[in-house]
This record gives C-alpha cells, structure tokens and sequence, in this order.
C-alpha cells in the first residue's frame, strides 16, 4: 500500500513539475504593429528540455530566445529552467547588448551546473523602428530568415552553447527584416524527427513544409510545420520539439 502511495505521490509530484514549466513558457504576447509572432513548444514527456521566451520592451522592441538544453527529461528540464530564469534576469539589465546577456547567462549557468551539461540557445532584440534584428546564437540551430523573394539568410553568429565553457566571449549578429520576412527558429527534435524507416525530416523537410510563409500568419506556419513533421514521422515524437515564428508585415 505504501509503495503504490509513494508512486502516485512520485507521478503527482511529476504532474506539478509539468504545470510549473508550462506556465514558465506561456506568455503575454504584446501587440507590435509590423510584427506577427508565435511559437509552440512540445514536449515528448511531461517536463522536457526545450523553451521558448518573448519579452517585451519600451519602443515597440522584441527579446525572443529559442534553447535547447542537452539530454532528456529531468536533468534536461532543471537545466533549461536554469537557463531561462537566468536569460531573464539579464535581458532585465542589458537587454540590447545580447553579447552581455549570453555572457552573463553562460557564466551562471556553468557555474551551476555539471561538466557534462550545456545548453544551445538563440537570443534576439527586434527594434521595429529599424526593423532589424540584433542576435546571438550559443551553438544552437541556425535560425533561418526566408526572403520573399526567396532567398535565405542563416543565423549564425554568436559561440558555443551556454554551460560549456566558462569564459567564452560571445559575438553579435545583425539582420535586416524587411515587410514579408519570415524568421523560423526551432529545435533539433524538429529536422532530427524521423520516421518509421529511420529517416530523418531535415532542414528539407522543415523547407519544404514553409515553402509560401508570406501568405500565413506566425502562428499558420507553426501550425503547419508541425503538421507536416506528424505526417512525416507518423505522429511518432521522440524528442521534445519547438517552433518560432516571426513575421514581419
């Protein structure tokens, strides 16, 4: 009787640990006059290690951070908390110098964590008056921004992940965003789902599935991204997963 008490009491205990970290990812999502975004963050477990952030600031600007912590579950889970809370804190200080702020997460998160944890994580200031975007990317998947007239840009300029090396000085990154841009940033439990055969879906598959963006809202092409990886891999998840959208109108 006591050992079926203690795991109820454990899946309880597992259930809070999820409701907490969803409401750590839900967000107030403020109106910006040339801006349409959105995201989606699905985990594989109840609690996993992936997040997505937006933070307002005065003068119509945007902090979005897209990461991804290294591992699965619990100990991947406590580290993206890390990470986030720690994100916040210093975008609370400095939040348009990102080579500051990555600075300043890498530190704490390394600092407080295991050798062999790290995590991979985006961060970006939208200014609308500019309409540029000003970023740095700590190892993560570079985002991608599709030109309407169908080129690419990739995101890549930042160092390497949060955690891994104490004293890394991060570089930052400048982007033009210009009317029917559309910056798409995800995780790797996106292009690394596969499907019953052992392929994976890739950055072509995530292309293909965005392939006409400017006629969709954010949140649209969230939507079909993730449709088109359940088609892809059979409604099979094995890792968590995350979307970001960002559109400029």
């Amino acid at each position: 009787m006591m050992k079926n008490a203690a795991v109820m009491e454990s899946g309880n205990d597992w259930a809070v640990a999820g409701q907490v970290q969803q409401r750590f990812i839900e967000h107030t999502m403020p109106a910006i006059e040339i801006l349409d975004y959105g995201a989606r963050c699905r985990q594989l477990h109840t609690i996993g290690g992936d997040c997505y952030d937006f933070l307002p600031l005065p003068e119509n600007r945007l902090v979005l951070a897209i990461g991804d912590a290294s591992g699965k579950g619990l100990p991947a889970a406590f580290m993206i908390a890390n990470v986030q809370s720690s994100l916040r804190t210093a975008a609370s200080f400095a939040p348009d110098d990102g080579a500051t702020v990555l600075t300043v997460v890498n530190r704490h998160v390394h600092a407080s964590s295991s050798a062999d944890r790290f995590a991979t994580l985006f961060y970006g200031v939208f200014d609308q008056s500019a309409q540029t975007l000003r970023y740095v990317n700590a190892g993560h998947n570079p985002p991608m921004v599709l030109r309407g007239d169908g080129s690419i840009t990739w995101l890549e300029a930042g160092g390497a992940p949060v955690g891994m090396f104490s004293d890394w000085i991060y570089e930052e990154g400048s982007a033009q965003l210009n009317s029917g841009d559309v910056l798409l940033a995800y995780t790797d439990g996106v292009i690394e789902a596969t499907n019953p055969a052992g392929e994976e879906w890739g950055l072509e598959g995530l292309q293909r599935a965005t392939r006409n963006p400017c006629a969709q809202s954010a949140g649209e092409i969230v939507d079909v991204i993730f449709t088109a990886m359940d088609e892809f891999t059979h409604n099979h998840q094995s890792d968590d997963a995350t979307v970001l959208a960002l559109r400029v109108k």
